[in-house]
Formats: structure tokens, C-alpha cells, sequence
């Protein structure tokens, strides 16, 4: 089973009952003056509401399946909050789950690298977006979501997909792990401001932005083939473990997808990435 999905494949599987097609969008908007959030996480309903693919549901991440009550954006919460969120919009044992977003796919591989993470496999990510399909002119529904019939979801919690700072700190000092920025450039440089705190990157990190392993038109990943060669030439082995972080462990889930279609296998996320990072003046961090 593959964890792409064309929109021309989607199209064909429409109908099927044990589909659970979900838009995942949030939008970031700036965080008010004063405030020591980065961002405000806005769920994408209303661009839902406006337009969606026929019959898909609609998920919200920070609302539903974050940890709440805490300064960090969507951090994975406990077991038990995913298992009866999922449950809640109808992903059983049976079901086939597709996930989209609007304008980037980084909010459907965060869900797809949690499901995953809790044993779920039967999940693909649409290549290209509502964008590509909404382009191909594809048929569009509006409104609010109907949903699906609650499930039973059982997780069977796989150990590994997620490290904390301490265990990042480790890696860096003993090298024992590579550790791949998702951040553009100028970010991973420290040539801007980071509206995580302070600018720069964890240190000894290399640099793979999200956003080069997309086509900037049509919102489809590169070939395979080219995202291996940015990862080779940043020192990636299929050896060696892959920590991947960002600024909110969003974004950095794109590089965690094509890894794991290039064949990696030993790939963790830094959940709080640089919204913990960056502002932990205890913690060391580099810039160009």
C-alpha cells in the first residue's frame, strides 16, 4: 500500500465505505503584539466549509489531537486523547485513510507520521493537495463536515517516532545521529528573525527545507529520485538515524515522508522542534 495517493487514484475510490478522507489544514496567523506565541493556530473549517473534496471530513489538529493546556502547538498528546479522537471521526481497523491539505501537504504528513506512530498503516497523503485537485477541476463540495460513524480505534503505540530535547542534545554531542533542519535557509542560517526566539539552528544540524522537496506550482513532491540527492549531499545514510525537526514538528514531517518512501527506516521527530529549542537559553545554538 502506498502512502502517495494521485488525485486521479482518489477520484476512483470515492465511493468506496471504508474511505476515510480527511482535510487536515491550519492556518498560522500572526500571534498579536506582546505576545510570546509564534502563532496563532487557526483550524482551516472555514476554507473547509467553502470547498472540500466530495465527502471528506474535517480534522483539527490543535483542537483535537494536540496536548492541550500548554505553550507548545501541537504536541502529540497521550494515547488515550488520539484513540477516541480518531474513534470520533470513524477511523477503525477497516478503514482506508487519505489525508489532504490547502496550500501545503506538511498538515497531512504530521497526521499521517502520528498515525503511523501509533500503528496505523493504511493511510496515504494526496500528492498535490486540494490545490491540484481543485486545478484539475475535479467536482468540489460545500459546507459543513457530515462525518463519519464513530469507530473503535485500538493504537498499538509503536516506540521511536518521537525525542525530546535530551535526547537531541545527546545526539549532538556524541554524533550518533544526524539531524536534518526542515527550516528555509535563511532560518537555518540565522540570517532572520525567528519568531521561535532566538535565531540560529541546533547545532551541527544540515539543512533539507521542506518546501525544496515540493514543486513550488503544483504542490506535488519531487521525484524520489531528487529528494535522495538533496539528502545525500547533506550526509543522510539509511545507516544512521534521522532526527528531523522544525519549527513546530510540522513542516519537518515532509522530510520524514520522503525518507521513509526513500527506504529509511530508522527516522524520529523532534516534536517541539525550535518553538522549545529557541527560546530554552540553556540549550546550545548555531548560526552561519
Amino acid at each position: 500500500m502506498s502512502e502517495l495517493i494521485s488525485t486521479v487514484e482518489l477520484a476512483g475510490i470515492l465511493d468506496r465505505p471504508n474511505l476515510r478522507l480527511f482535510d487536515c489544514t491550519t492556518y498560522l496567523e500572526p500571534a498579536p503584539a506582546g505576545s510570546n506565541a509564534p502563532y496563532i493556530a487557526v483550524p482551516g473549517d472555514q476554507t473547509f466549509a467553502a470547498g472540500h473534496i466530495p465527502g471528506a471530513d474535517f480534522l483539527d489538529l490543535q483542537g483535537e489531537f494536540s496536548k492541550q493546556g500548554i505553550e507548545l502547538r501541537f504536541m502529540m498528546p497521550d494515547i488515550a486523547q488520539l484513540e477516541a479522537a480518531f474513534g470520533r471521526h470513524g477511523v477503525g481497523p477497516d478503514s482506508r485513510v487519505v489525508l489532504y491539505s490547502i496550500g501545503t501537504p506538511m498538515w497531512a504528513t504530521r497526521f499521517w507520521w502520528m498515525l503511523r506512530s501509533l500503528g496505523f498503516d493504511n493511510v496515504a497523503v494526496l500528492d498535490g493537495c486540494f490545490d491540484k485537485w481543485k486545478a484539475e477541476e475535479r467536482e468540489i463540495e460545500t459546507g459543513p463536515a457530515k462525518g463519519y460513524k464513530k469507530a473503535k480505534f485500538k493504537a498499538k503505540p509503536r516506540p521511536g517516532f518521537f525525542v525530546g530535547k535530551d535526547e537531541v542534545l545527546a545526539a549532538v554531542r556524541d554524533h550518533s545521529a544526524v539531524v536534518v533542519n526542515a527550516l528555509g535557509p535563511q532560518f537555518h542560517k540565522g540570517l532572520e528573525p525567528s519568531r521561535y526566539g532566538r535565531p540560529g539552528r541546533i547545532p551541527g544540524s544540515c539543512n533539507v527545507s521542506a518546501a525544496t522537496l515540493l514543486d513550488p506550482s503544483t504542490r506535488v513532491f519531487v521525484l524520489l529520485a531528487d529528494a535522495e540527492a538533496k539528502f545525500a549531499t547533506q550526509g543522510l545514510r539509511k545507516d544512521k538515524q534521522v532526527i528531523a525537526y522544525c519549527g513546530g514538528g510540522i513542516s519537518a514531517t515532509i522530510d520524514l515522508f520522503l525518507l521513509h518512501r526513500l527506504g529509511y527506516e530508522d527516522l524520529t521527530l523532534y516534536d517541539a522542534s525550535m518553538g522549545e529549542w529557541a527560546k530554552d537559553e540553556a540549550l546550545p545554538i548555531e548560526t552561519d
